[in-house]
């Protein structure tokens, strides 16, 4: 039996269908609300509003709950690798064996890049932060798929620009690393797996396997998260039907914010202002508690999961045992450990559910690593890369309108134009 919400505007009362999730999510379908009654819903951030139907990623922030197509955070990030989730969010399903062997041979195939990209990144100066080189080089690969422009390609024509940006992302990701350092970019290696050559491309040596295995957690942890800033900003891009490469390239400006992809980074910044005041961390926990102090915890808590982060869970694991391998000595790192056991232990922070979150550990993991801050929410983005490219393909393939949103005008009404002598 279909289900309705009534809304009464001025004495006129309209019925309005209610759609049910597979989760038994519950939405009011407002398509019809402006038509039929004038008005508009005004929901600052979109913080109640659902833009699509997405098949992809189901989140339950009240009960820490995450999921890629059906498949538990937990169980992925466990069993599974990157390129095999990459492969569920795209195309929908966990490949066989022979389907992964020919998306990574695929991969492999396609994952050198134009020089003349190389010269563009070069010609970015030194420093320039890695995620603005990263988006421009982004957005140049469609000068060079220039039928990728084309809105109208077949389904197989847009699977090879999927594989191409994908193959792509990693090398382009270390020679914005390569480009911020001021050294000479590194070619990726044959024989190397996904990981393998980036880690390659960013340090010039193979990668320790606990290395390899904490980046391919962190990939797939972050691989999607719902209509977050950035995935919606693909999706809203992409709606205009923009091709992949400009859509990818303006969520990874959206990711760049530091409200959204640059958490991990805050926490680093956050952890050297402690370090650098010299003051007992006991005096920054007071700070925390207090109200009307301006200073928050950094990669505490989350915006959506009110009760705990189930990847931070996972992260924290990896993030153990890449300190323990590489013996890290890092006045940074023993602080966050002292901050870890605070938030874990007080009650103040327990009742608050300010637990540590993926951001928190991941920046742990990064400087453990050696990489600058600059480069975070780099690492957030080739993560990422594939959730963006599902979110596109499921928008596009489902045909969804442009994305145009109404507003509230809050300006002058109408006035006559005076004369610039009479002012």
């Amino acid at each position: 039996m279909e289900e309705f919400a009534e809304i009464k505007v001025e004495g006129k009362t309209i019925k309005l269908p209610v759609i049910t999730g597979t989760e038994n999510e519950k939405a009011i379908d407002i398509a019809k609300l402006r038509a039929e009654t004038g008005y508009i819903t005004l929901d600052y951030g979109y913080k109640n509003t659902g833009a699509t139907q997405s098949a992809i990623t189901y989140l339950d922030g009240e009960n820490g709950i995450l999921r890629y197509r059906g498949y538990s955070i937990e169980e992925l990030a466990e069993k599974s690798n990157f390129l095999e989730v990459a492969y569920l969010l795209i195309y929908g399903v966990l490949p066989s064996a022979n389907e992964l062997a020919n998306f990574e041979k695929s991969l492999a195939a396609d994952i050198n890049i134009d020089e003349r990209v190389k010269n563009l990144l070069a010609s970015f100066p030194a420093k320039a932060h890695p995620m603005a080189v990263l988006s421009a080089a982004i957005g140049a690969l469609s000068t060079f798929d220039v039928d990728s422009q084309n809105p109208n390609r077949s389904k197989e024509e847009v699977l090879k620009t999927i594989i191409s940006l994908t193959a792509k992302m990693p090398t382009l990701s270390a020679w914005a690393y390569k480009n911020f350092n001021g050294e000479a970019c590194v070619n990726p290696k044959a024989g190397l797996s996904y990981i393998e050559n980036f880690i390659y491309m960013m340090f010039g040596k193979d990668a320790d396997p606990v290395i390899v295995d904490a980046i391919n957690k962190l990939l797939i942890l972050h691989a999607d998260h719902e209509q977050n800033c950035s995935t919606s900003t693909v999706r809203i891009v992409g709606s205009s039907n923009a091709n992949l490469y400009s859509s990818i390239s303006a969520g990874v400006s959206a990711l760049w914010g530091p409200l959204h992809g640059g958490a991990n980074q805050a926490v680093i910044e956050m952890l050297e202002a402690i370090r650098d005041s010299g003051t007992p961390l006991s005096v920054w926990i007071d700070k925390a508690k207090d109200k009307n102090d301006p200073f928050r915890l950094m990669g505490f808590g989350h915006r959506v999961y009110k009760s705990f982060d189930p990847r931070a869970t996972i992260i924290k694991k990896a993030a153990d045992d890449v300190l323990e391998k590489l013996g890290i000595q890092d006045p940074l790192i023993d602080i966050a450990k002292q901050l870890e056991q605070v938030a874990l232990s007080d009650e103040y922070f327990k009742a608050r559910n300010l637990y540590p979150n993926v951001d928190f550990y991941s920046g742990i993991i990064y400087k453990a690593l050696g990489i600058p801050t600059e480069m975070f929410t780099v690492m957030f983005a080739l993560g990422r890369l594939p959730g963006w490219i599902a979110q596109w393909k499921e928008m596009t393939e489902n045909k969804e309108p442009i994305g145009r949103p109404r507003q509230v005008y809050t300006g002058a009404n109408d006035r006559p134009y005076v004369a610039i002598n009479n002012r």
